[in-house]
């Protein structure tokens, strides 16, 4: 059978592009339909942190890694199904999916590498048309009263947010079973997976707070009931000094009970000092700092637990999407959405932090053209 081929955005090789990095128009073409897999058009799809640390192969090359000539980035993203494999049973043409990224899983089904990313042969949503396994899409609910752009943005940060904060919670309940909800109290530093966490927090009677930047940002926290801090100057020397007094302060004493740190090494010392007896820290990915360096014996005297997930197993990711079509736990609407010819734009944009919005989406296919109506 004769390959595909497609309109893509590609990540070419270090070999094919020594320099800096950046997307490249190009026809790709890949390996027709295995039984058990499905082709797709993407919709839309979100800006994922891990598509940024390929584009600047850090801490990875995933080109190099995979021993590829060129990548179709996007692990987060809306598609309809185009044609299924022979095996497939549970996907007909026509139907709208979340993907699910899950690559490569672990006998538990965990991930061990990402479709999109550093899993070999796989590829995104920055594609036309895309091919991947059946077990890699969950169908959105019939009749959603949610928007393809905001499950788009839900498919990745909320399934990994849902999922971290699963496990979080259980250790701080490990040890503080008697402690109530509205009596627990939990802090973020800002992040689109972060703010999903807060607001499931939210859900169950916490007290929350979140540590942001940006008079956009600080005004979506507010307009969802959480506590917003402004972040100030992390390169100010007295910028550490600030925030832990910031956060004795708003929690008279206490100490954070969960603090969610999704952003590394430059602010997990404030995150640590910040931690209440028997706080939990918790994350499942880095922004800035990827190495943690702490002191294990005031760790252990202060009973602190530290959490470390990766994305979800298939469990975690459809008690996520029944949660959020019952309980409203999504994105807000995006107010622009990128189009296919602005993506490597945004991609700068991002990078250089003029992108004010937790969830960048774009556009990919229109709904209307693939025969969809919306």
């Amino acid at each position: 059978m004769e390959s595909i081929s497609t309109d893509a955005w590609v990540l070419p090789s270090a070999a094919r592009q020594p320099s800096r990095a950046e997307l490249v128009r190009e026809r790709f073409s890949f390996a027709p339909l295995a039984a058990d897999e499905v082709l797709v058009a993407p919709l839309f799809g979100c800006l994922e942190g891990n598509m940024l640390h390929a584009l600047q192969r850090d801490p990875i090359d995933i080109c190099q890694v995979r021993r590829e000539d060129a990548v179709v980035l996007g692990n987060a993203g809306v598609v309809a199904v185009q044609r299924t494999g022979s095996n497939v049973t549970r996907f007909s043409e026509g139907d709208v999916c979340l993907l699910f990224a899950n690559g490569v899983p672990d006998d538990a089904g965990y991930p061990i590498k990402i479709m999109g990313y550093d899993a070999p042969g796989t590829m995104g949503v920055l594609a036309k048309s895309m091919k991947l396994q059946e077990r890699q899409l969950i169908r959105i609910p019939p009749a959603s009263p949610y928007s393809l752009e905001q499950w788009a943005a839900f498919s990745l940060r909320y399934v990994s947010a849902w999922a971290n904060w699963r496990v979080a919670y259980a250790c701080w309940k490990s040890q503080r079973a008697e402690t109530p909800p509205a009596e627990t109290i939990v802090c973020a530093w800002g992040g689109g997976v972060s703010f999903a966490q807060v607001a499931l927090a939210q859900r169950i009677g916490c007290r929350v707070m979140m540590i942001a930047s940006g008079r956009e940002r600080l005004q979506l926290l507010e307009r969802s009931g959480i506590e917003a801090i402004e972040r100030g100057d992390p390169d100010d020397a007295a910028f550490e000094e600030h925030m832990l007094a910031e956060l004795t302060r708003r929690t008279a004493g206490r100490g954070v009970s969960i603090f969610i740190d999704n952003i590394g090494s430059p602010v997990q010392q404030i995150t640590l000092k910040a931690l209440a007896r028997e706080g939990v820290m918790t994350t499942c990915g880095w922004k800035r700092g990827m190495r943690a360096h702490i002191a294990r014996a005031i760790e252990c005297l202060s009973r602190h637990i530290h959490v470390h997930t990766h994305f979800a197993n298939m469990q975690e990711a459809l008690d996520a999407v029944e949660f959020a079509e019952q309980q409203g736990w999504m994105p807000p609407q995006p107010e622009r959405i990128w189009t296919w010819e602005q993506i490597p734009q945004m991609f700068s944009d991002y990078a250089q932090g003029k992108i004010r919005t937790y969830f960048p989406v774009f556009s990919v296919n229109s709904p209307a053209q693939i025969g969809l109506l919306r």
